[in-house]
């Protein structure tokens, strides 16, 4: 928020027989971090819209038109500043008589002057049934009415496939020829409008052809009948470009895998680089898949996940996990069927609210005192049908395989992927939270359950893996594939016979993007004959 909202004096007089009163100044919350002011609040600067219509009043860009001076066809003030792509932008907005809008991703349309924009609109009337929904001016029409989440398909047109509110309930909340809060989110192929806090819209453009991922801010002056629209305190958030992998653009599936803080030291637990090296693959595979990583734990912010088919979140769990001050955001991403999947560490929450949403979410957990982490070489000597395995063959690996996971009771919804029976010596160590307990006792001799597949009952999907300690485990090819397999089987991506493609990892590959400096005693040797022992 800008300098010019943070300090605005409303100041009554009271007059009583004696004395003045004056009423101290209202003090505003400052902004979200990351936003900036693009208006000044007195001058046009970067602004470019036709002088007969577009000054500054009382602080406010103001688009008027008269009887006497109407304009012919909708005419537009651009901002200058440049073309933006992914964004947030807030602002303002007042209007007395007939309709308005805010266009983003924009382009310029030939015509009789420089002022004519087309694009996608984020609208606002002075009636009582267009403020919030998303329009394209000379671009496709109305994509999504207020109230409405859409998807936009190859035939250029709006289906709807949901409700994000009632459109009269939601117009009770705009205040007519007063001041509104306008809140536009885009990011990626998908939109969200807002007013005054109320999500008016949630549209995604899967129009390849015609959609666009970035353009002109401009603001709408209508052609038609005498009006008079104002804006303020107009901030724009751009956003960084985030460890982001090899561009998919046209892909239709986003994944956001979450990678923790540094952890245990170099070559373990590098949630940053093995992401990024899943990311990569998933990017380069050919199916449709977007994939973007986000460092150091929850993201700062978590608008990227709203859109997100899959998240996966590779990180330090128990009662540091990121999710664990989340879970209400969370609950909300997967009862829309956004798929889950949970990275080593990243199984383990404490028991509880945190341990009841993971068994709603991937159905199952790490809970102390009745699941252990020894480090131990497991052989996976046959997989299920099942699409996650697609493409993979058995393997043998050493790593820090957890296991005696909390299941779903009766393990209902919840598929077994990667299966062994750990040995006796796994249980060596004395009782612990991790380390070992009388109902694993008891277990001894037994299969348990490393990676596990997940089929929630609102339709969304869920894939725990509990490996993943060695971080030059994802250069085995079996490994890798079976986790990419799973993050494309959550985001809804149909799975090759063969599985996921994915390249071979080089040890240049696995060295790159660590938490932490190679140490003097590292010997590439032995990493390289690992790789070639393992993918011959």
């Amino acid at each position: 928020m800008t300098s010019q909202r943070l300090f605005r004096i409303h100041t009554s007089f009271f007059l009583s027989l004696l004395c003045l009163v004056l009423v101290a100044p209202q003090v505003l919350q400052a902004g979200d971090k990351g936003f900036k002011p693009i208006f000044d609040g007195k001058t046009l600067k970067n602004w470019d819209g036709d002088p007969r219509f577009w000054s500054v009043k009382d602080g406010a860009i103001t688009g008027k038109t008269t009887k006497e001076n109407p304009t012919k066809g909708n005419t537009f003030i651009i901002w200058r500043g440049g073309e933006p792509g992914d964004f947030e932008l807030k602002l303002q907005y007042k209007i007395i008589g007939h309709n308005s809008g805010i266009q983003y991703r924009s382009f310029p349309i030939k015509g009789a002057d420089k002022w004519r924009i087309g694009g996608y609109q984020a609208d606002m009337e002075a009636g009582d049934k267009y403020s919030g929904i998303l329009y394209g001016e000379r671009f496709r029409g109305i994509l999504a009415l207020r109230g409405q989440k859409t998807v936009i398909g190859k035939n250029h047109k709006p289906k709807v496939v949901g409700s994000v509110g009632d459109t009269d309930e939601i117009q009770k909340h705009i205040k007519k020829e007063d001041w509104n809060d306008y809140h536009i989110i885009a990011r990626g192929n998908h939109f969200i409008h807002k007013i005054n806090g109320i999500t008016t819209v949630d549209v995604t453009d899967d129009d390849v052809e015609m959609r666009r991922d970035k353009g002109l801010i401009a603001l709408q002056l209508h052609a038609g009948p005498p009006m008079e629209v104002q804006f303020r305190d107009i901030e724009l958030k751009e956003f960084p470009k985030a460890e982001k992998t090899s561009s998919t653009t046209g892909g239709k599936k986003k994944v956001v895998l979450i990678a923790g803080k540094k952890s245990h030291g170099y070559g373990a637990h590098e949630h940053r680089a093995g992401c990024i090296l899943l990311a990569e693959a998933l990017n380069n595979s050919g199916l449709g898949i977007e994939a973007t990583v986000v460092t150091e734990g929850w993201p700062q912010d978590d608008s990227i996940l709203q859109d997100a088919d899959s998240i996966v979140i590779y990180c330090d769990g128990g009662g540091r996990h990121p999710y664990n001050q989340h879970l209400d955001e969370l609950d909300k991403l997967a009862k829309k069927g956004v798929g889950m999947v949970n990275i080593h560490y990243g199984v383990e929450v404490p028991k509880g609210e945190s341990g009841d949403a993971f068994l709603r979410w991937i159905g199952g957990y790490f809970e102390e005192w009745w699941s252990v982490n020894p480090h131990w070489t497991a052989d996976y000597k046959r997989l299920p049908e099942h699409p996650i395995a697609n493409g993979v063959k058995p393997f043998t690996i050493n790593d820090e395989w957890y296991y005696h996971m909390r299941f779903q009771p009766d393990m209902k919804n919840v598929q077994p992927i990667l299966t062994a029976v750990p040995p006796k010596e796994t249980l060596k160590r004395p009782d612990g939270a991790h380390s070992g307990n009388p109902d694993v006792r008891k277990t001894i001799g037994q299969p348990q359950h490393m990676a596990w597949a997940y089929e929630r009952p609102d339709g969304g999907r869920g894939f725990g893996f509990t490996g993943g300690h060695f971080h030059w485990n994802w250069g085995n090819d079996d490994f890798r594939k079976l986790v990419l397999n799973a993050i494309a089987w959550t985001a809804k991506v149909d799975v090759p016979s063969n599985g996921v493609p994915s390249a071979p990892v080089t040890l240049e590959q696995l060295e790159a993007n660590q938490d932490y400096p190679q140490p003097d005693n590292f010997n590439p040797a032995r990493i390289k004959a690992m790789l070639s022992q393992w993918n011959q």
